[in-house]
This record gives structure tokens, C-alpha cells and sequence, in this order.
């Protein structure tokens, strides 16, 4: 049986989630059109390729670096922020608070994308040492963390992004 941390699966999902990575950090160097197209196409398969990954049994208790701090983190949502502009905020549906507010929940597509690239990086740091036991341990994690947490991020900010993307066709 093959090994999951060297897997086709797992191989995919690293080069997509650095790809995510390495783009999100470069935002600022973009425009906003060509961002939000990007992200359109990036977060589905992203969502995909995580989704597919098969069951790690084991895990070896690693302690695992963090590469994005909270200063890396705090750049990537402000350059997205600045570059989506009044575009930044959408209602969310799904957030925790609504169920106690009377009022809707407004949340930031920058701060989505910034929580995806937080846990990502934090994978592919780890991922690039080459340890067999940190590179399982560090891929359970972002798995726990997709399935509990960053993947409905990743489907609220693309609803978001696709709503901006093809907003000015239906305005026309």
C-alpha cells in the first residue's frame, strides 16, 4: 500500500495549496479582476483535492512549526482587503453569531482567504522539510483543520468571489 504522505493525493494537494499560497501573498501585485478570477478557479480545487485525500492512521505527534505569524497573516488580509476594496465584505449565513443576532453577520472575503493561507502555510513550511513523521502530522492537521474549520471559509468566500466576478455582466 502506498504511503499517503508521499501519495499522487497528497503531492497534488501540496502543489495546489502552494500555488494558493504563493498567489494570495502576491496579491498586492495583481489587479482585482485577475484576483478574483484566480481565486475562482483556485478555491475549487482546493476544496478538491483536500477532499480526496485518503485517511492517515497514523500519527506521530510531531511538533510542527508555524511559518505564518501573525504578522505574515495580518499582510496577506490587508493587501487582499485593499485590493477587493467595497467588494471585501459579504453576509454570511453560516457564521456562529447569527443564530443569537437580529441582524445580519457581515464578514471579509480577506479575512476567509487570510485563515485558508494561515493553515496552508503553516502545511507547506512543514511539507518542504522532507520528514515523513512532521509532513503526516503537519497533513492531519490541515485536514482536521479544512474539515472543522478553514473549508467553509473556502466555499463562503468563492460564493463571495463569484458573485463579484460576475456582477458587472449581470449590472450590464
Amino acid at each position: 500500500m502506498e504511503d499517503v504522505v508521499f501519495s499522487n493525493y497528497t503531492v497534488d494537494f501540496a502543489r495546489v495549496a502552494l500555488e494558493y499560497c504563493v498567489f494570495v501573498e502576491k496579491a498586492k501585485d495583481t489587479d482585482k479582476k485577475t484576483f478574483v478570477d484566480t481565486m475562482t478557479k483556485v478555491l475549487p480545487l482546493l476544496y478538491l483535492k483536500v477532499s480526496i485525500l485518503p485517511e492517515i492512521k497514523e500519527n506521530y505527534d510531531s511538533d510542527l512549526e508555524t511559518k505564518v505569524d501573525e504578522v505574515f497573516y495580518s499582510q496577506v488580509e490587508t493587501n487582499i482587503s485593499e485590493l477587493l476594496g467595497d467588494d471585501n465584505l459579504y453576509l454570511e449565513t453560516f457564521h456562529p453569531d447569527i443564530k443569537l443576532s437580529d441582524s445580519p453577520v457581515a464578514v471579509k472575503i480577506s479575512e476567509d482567504l487570510a485563515d485558508i493561507y494561515q493553515d496552508l502555510g503553516n502545511f507547506i513550511a512543514v511539507f518542504k522539510n522532507g520528514q515523513k513523521e512532521t509532513m503526516n502530522d503537519s497533513l492531519i492537521v490541515c485536514i482536521e483543520n479544512f474539515q472543522k474549520y478553514w473549508g467553509q471559509r473556502l466555499v463562503n468566500a468563492l460564493r463571495a468571489l463569484h458573485y463579484i466576478k460576475y456582477k458587472s455582466e449581470i449590472e450590464d
